[in-house]
This record gives structure tokens, C-alpha cells and sequence, in this order.
């Protein structure tokens, strides 16, 4: 169990994180990871998102103890992973990507093995409480393998929560998941967020991130290139798109925004993509109706999360 200790201001930090891995046969090293920096705050909804092969999973797996990191320093609420690594694990769960756990066993029997593993007491586990609030009491008795993949994403974040760990990482933990499960699942992670559990998420559904972090940070090739609270980060984007539907139908080509993107849309639609420093949405409505266009409707889209994330990703 995680020894007492007072709150830290950070849940995580990594101070010039590096991992390099040997290569295979000939094939030379691999730069995982190259001297990442990085603090996630307690109480924290933190993002950590990169294309496959980013080196997530490298950082996730050497603060869960699995891989050894070549260099550099990181603790855990508090502990440092090397001079203290109990307590650095006794305050991590993690939850990981594979669905890893014997088929054999009972969701119910699954925890208290984990509980074990973890040293909690008998008198201390609270099995019933973390099934109820997965979902997953009325099945405790089932064999594992006879779970659907659903119930057995939640039974990997009930495995998670048997030790009370302040930190909570989800490694893709909607991969392959139907939308009700999904809700269903981040239902359960936000009432832990509440009660105070710092949440680390990774993930490829980028409009979850943007609904559920607060602060996100983007790593690519071993390297952080962002991390910012998701508002400032989605505005680093100086673009928007104005979408007008024409009262008639427009006979392109419209001449006059060759300074701007334009495109028609299925639905008659015609947009204009601008920069925010260069344009403003009046100078471009005196343009369209000097074009000769009456406006029916219009709105303006503003960039999101994946716009940001290919942008940044794309640069390196």
C-alpha cells in the first residue's frame, strides 16, 4: 500500500526522461525517448497523445516499472522510481492496452489477487465497492473469459483501482469499445476524477480528449512538441472556416478569394478558410456579397483538437 504522505503539487514529473533500446540483429538503436520533460499536476485530466510509435507507451511503461529507463529522473506522487520504487508503484494503476488477465479467474477473485499483490489487507479491500461502480458485480462470479470485451475493458480498470492509487493511467482504454460503453466508462472515470484521482489518458479518439482533459500534451519522435491546457493549445491554429449556404444555387467558379480556401460542400454550401490575423468575418461577408452572392445562412467552425494535432505532428 502507498505509504501516507503529504499531497505534492505534482502527480507525475520527468526530468530529461530518456530511453534508447538496443537494436535487433543489425538494425541500429532506437531513440524512444529523448530526455522528455514533462509534469502532470495533481488532480490533473492530462492528455498524453502522439502518432503510434510516439513513445507513450515507452514513458507510461517505465513509470509503471516495466521498461528501464537509460536516463534522467521521474517519481510519482512524490517518489522518485529509482530511490523509492514501492511507493512510486503503490501510487500508479495503470490500465494498458491489452486485455491481460486469466480467463480463468472470477472478476471477484481477479481483485482480491491483485489486492494481494498490492498488500492490502483483507480487512481493507474493497471488491465489492470497485465492481459495483465498474458494472461489473452482477458478473464477480463469471469466469473472465466469458466476458464480453467490454466488461473485460472494465475489469482491467477495476485491476487498476484495488490499491486506491492517486494516479490512474489509461493507456487507449476505448479501443475497440461500442459508444454506450464508452459513455459508460467515462461516466465511471469522472466520478474518480472528482473524488480527487489524478487521470492520465492516452488516446486515438481526439475529440475525447478534448471533451474530458484539461491540460494536453502531444509527443512525437521522443520528444514533447506541446503541452498546454486544451483551450490555449486548440487556439495556437490561426485559422476558422466560414460555411455559407447561398440563397441560390452558386454556379462555381466564385472569383475574388484567391487569398483564401475555397470549397464547395455536397449540400450547396460554399466555405472559406482564413486566417484569424489576416481576415476578419465582416471583410469576407463584403466580399461574398460583392461577389454578387445573397447569403441564405452562414456559421463559423472553429479549428479542433485533430486540426492541432496534424498540424503539430506533421511539422517534425
Amino acid at each position: 500500500m502507498l505509504a501516507p504522505s503529504p499531497s505534492p503539487v505534482y502527480a507525475i514529473e520527468a526530468r530529461g526522461l530518456d530511453k534508447t533500446y538496443r537494436g535487433q540483429g543489425k538494425a541500429p538503436p532506437v531513440h524512444a525517448l529523448k530526455a522528455v520533460d514533462l509534469v502532470i499536476p495533481r488532480g490533473a485530466f492530462f492528455g498524453l497523445l502522439g502518432p503510434n510509435g510516439a513513445g507513450k507507451s515507452t514513458f507510461i511503461n517505465i513509470l509503471g516499472g516495466m521498461v528501464t529507463k537509460s536516463g534522467g529522473a521521474a517519481s510519482i506522487w512524490g517518489h522518485d522510481i529509482d530511490a523509492d520504487p514501492m511507493n512510486a508503484r503503490g501510487a500508479i494503476g495503470i490500465v494498458p492496452q491489452e486485455l491481460n488477465m486469466d480467463p480463468f479467474f472470477s472478476p471477484a477473485e481477479t481483485l482480491e489477487l491483485q489486492a494481494g499483490y498490492y498488500g492490502v489487507p483483507r480487512g481493507e479491500r474493497r471488491t465489492e465497492e470497485i465492481l459495483r461502480t465498474v458494472g461489473l458485480w452482477d458478473k464477480r462470479d463469471a469466469y473472465a473469459r466469458t466476458l464480453s470485451g467490454g466488461m473485460k475493458r472494465r475489469l482491467l480498470v477495476a485491476k487498476a483501482m484495488v490499491h486506491a492509487p492517486p494516479v490512474l493511467v489509461l493507456d487507449e482504454p476505448t479501443a475497440g469499445v461500442d459508444v454506450e460503453l464508452r459513455r459508460q466508462l467515462w461516466d465511471h472515470v469522472r466520478e474518480l476524477h472528482a473524488k480527487g484521482v489524478t487521470i492520465v489518458l492516452t488516446t486515438h479518439y481526439l475529440e475525447e480528449a478534448q471533451e474530458l482533459c484539461d491540460t494536453i500534451a502531444i509527443i512525437n519522435h521522443g520528444q514533447v512538441i506541446a503541452c498546454e491546457p486544451t483551450p490555449q493549445l486548440i487556439s495556437r491554429l490561426d485559422q476558422k472556416t466560414l460555411v455559407v449556404t447561398p440563397q441560390a444555387t452558386l454556379v462555381p467558379p466564385i472569383t475574388g478569394f484567391e487569398d483564401v480556401i475555397f470549397a464547395m460542400r455536397p449540400t450547396g454550401a460554399f466555405t472559406l478558410t482564413y486566417k484569424t490575423s489576416e481576415h476578419s468575418v465582416e471583410e469576407l461577408l463584403d466580399r461574398v456579397r460583392a461577389a454578387g452572392v445573397r447569403i441564405r445562412d452562414l456559421s463559423i467552425e472553429e479549428p479542433d483538437l485533430e486540426d492541432v494535432f496534424v498540424e503539430l505532428t506533421a511539422q517534425k
